[in-house]
């Protein structure tokens, strides 16, 4: 396992520096449709949890009891999209249930309706910006 990590660190460091800042507007525009795909489908409440959802980009640190991860500093070439923040600590039980509340999903079923398209993106993204360095 830590042979094929090696493997990959090594592949993500021979990547061009322009390739790699190329990629960010796809990777942000990805994170930002995700976000209001989320919003879209999260449930009405206050309009806090819809609030709460956040696309993070890289270098950047996600709000402090965010789910998927709480307070992480977001990789390079990553962007991170969270629901909940410090106010709101109960994303995670609308998205899964608890044993008085019905589950509400929104964070999963956004994710599985935007994946293609945003996948497609940032492939696009990383062709052109390859072929643009050579």
């Amino acid at each position: 396992m830590a042979d094929q990590l090696t493997k990959l660190q090594k592949r993500f460091a021979a990547i061009p520096r322009e390739v790699k800042q190329a990629v960010q507007p796809a990777l942000q525009r990805s994170g930002e449709e995700l976000v209001a795909t989320m919003r879209q489908l999260a449930p009405e409440d206050t309009g806090a949890l819809k609030e709460s959802i956040v696309a993070t980009p890289a270098g950047q640190s996600t709000p402090v009891y965010s789910q998927p991860g709480g307070a992480t500093v977001v990789p390079e070439n990553a962007v991170a999209v969270t629901a909940g923040n410090t106010d709101v600590r109960y994303a995670h039980l609308v998205e899964y249930g608890t044993a008085e509340a019905p589950e509400q999903p929104f964070f999963w079923p956004a994710v599985r309706l935007t994946r293609k398209r945003i996948t497609s993106r940032i492939k696009r993204a990383v062709s052109k910006a390859v072929k643009d360095a050579r």
